[in-house]
């Protein structure tokens, strides 16, 4: 994957970063096929719910779907670094976008066999293209400026947020006019079409060199900080959505509420990675990743103390505010630790991480809740972005740059 270099405009800002030759183009065509991943899971739950009446069922189908894309995308990323986007990327979004329309003929009427569903439902999120990954490969090629890539980061990180929001919501739209399989399908056209409209970008000709040496092993002991700081700040945000139904139904018993106290958590994360891209921050990305990770812990912690919903979504946006900057100065780090031939598939490694933190993140939560107070459970969910904290600091390379 490369792409011709880009000018360093003398005051980069978020204008900058789109005013960059290909940029927008290749952004949004990204952004097309990455709203598939917001409106697939749902379309999926409710379709596999509506075809075997079973709401056990489909949440193992959707679980087994999750963990196919999750677990599997550092190997899909791998195969975007060594055969290029244009290779790599077109095969596994028509192979997507074909066992989703599968699921949607098996979903469409009741009745059909769940170890069918499930069994197609394996075989489509282990195709799922690696398109965030994928996407951020292509701004570290097209930015050379180290500053306006981390405002290009941070602008993604916003982007991919607004995604998980608006997929959902389109979904619900959809579906209150024909039936719920139909999601399916629109997560298939939109997939399908995005990449190939990504993968035409200039911004894409082919794979880099591959790099031989020591740069892999030491790009492997960089990647322990961004992975485990991911996987931290994961778990603490899917542990954080149970611990906070659980205090809004002990606080007022109206759990209508919950929605508008997690969208405290989201908007504050919107406003924090855009606050992130916009500082000129001094100081090895490093240091801030830990920085991040102990402020968000912290917050956590606190919240469990607070007293009333109002003040319990204040904390929740504060909180908020440094999920976006940790996941984004991950991926930095994670980018620098790579060599180019594999950056792909390093960005790879912190979205699985962090996706496999959110998986884990409500079963534990769970389990607290039943042993011990409330206080207590947000300040162990909590301590687990700060023991995250301690291995950014603790691990990773010896040697990184000043700036990032």
């Amino acid at each position: 994957m490369s792409a011709p270099p880009s000018a360093c405009p003398a005051a980069p800002s978020y204008a900058a970063v789109l005013r960059v030759p290909h940029a927008r183009r290749t952004f949004g065509t990204a952004l097309v096929g990455r709203l598939s991943y917001g409106t697939v899971p749902l379309s999926l739950l409710l379709a596999a719910q509506r075809a075997t009446g079973s709401y056990a069922a489909s949440g193992a189908v959707l679980s087994v779907y999750g963990a196919a894309v999750v677990f599997l995308t550092p190997a899909r990323a791998s195969l975007v670094d060594r055969y290029g986007a244009r290779r790599a990327l077109l095969p596994l979004a028509a192979a997507h976008g074909g066992l989703l329309c599968v699921l949607a003929a098996l979903t469409w009427r009741p009745g059909a066999p769940v170890p069918l569903i499930g069994g197609a439902a394996v075989l489509a999120g282990a195709c799922a293209p690696p398109l965030g990954p994928a996407m951020r490969a292509v701004w570290s090629a097209l930015l050379t400026d180290r500053d306006l890539l981390r405002r290009a980061y941070s602008l993604d990180g916003v982007a991919e947020e607004l995604l998980f929001v608006s997929g959902p919501a389109l979904v619900g739209v959809l579906v209150a006019w024909t039936v719920q399989a139909s999601g399916l399908l629109l997560g298939a056209l939109l997939l399908v079409g995005g990449t190939a409209a990504f993968v035409t970008s200039p911004a894409m000709t082919g794979p880099r060199p591959r790099t031989e040496g020591g740069g892999r092993r030491g790009g492997v002991r960089g990647l322990a900080a961004p992975v485990v700081v991911a996987a931290g700040t994961g778990l603490t945000i899917s542990g954080v959505e149970l611990l906070v139904l659980a205090h809004v139904g002990a606080d007022s018993g109206d759990t209508d509420l919950v929605p508008w106290v997690l969208g405290a958590l989201s908007v504050g994360s919107a406003l924090g990675g855009l606050a992130n891209g916009a500082i000129d921050w001094r100081g090895p990305a490093r240091t801030r990743l830990a920085g991040f990770a102990v402020a968000l812990g912290l917050t956590i912690a606190v919240a469990g103390l607070a007293p009333g919903l109002l003040t319990l979504a204040v904390a929740m946006a504060c909180a908020g505010a440094f999920i976006a900057p940790a996941l984004t100065t991950a991926y930095l780090l994670a980018d620098e630790s790579a060599p180019a031939s594999d950056r792909t598939r390093a960005g790879a490694w912190v979205n699985m991480a962090v996706n496999a933190g959110s998986s884990a993140g409500g079963l534990t939560a769970g389990a607290l809740l039943g042993h011990l107070p409330l206080p207590l459970c947000f300040a162990l969910t909590g301590a687990t972005a700060l023991a995250s904290a301690g291995v950014a600091l603790l691990g990773g390379s010896r040697t990184e740059p000043a700036r990032a």
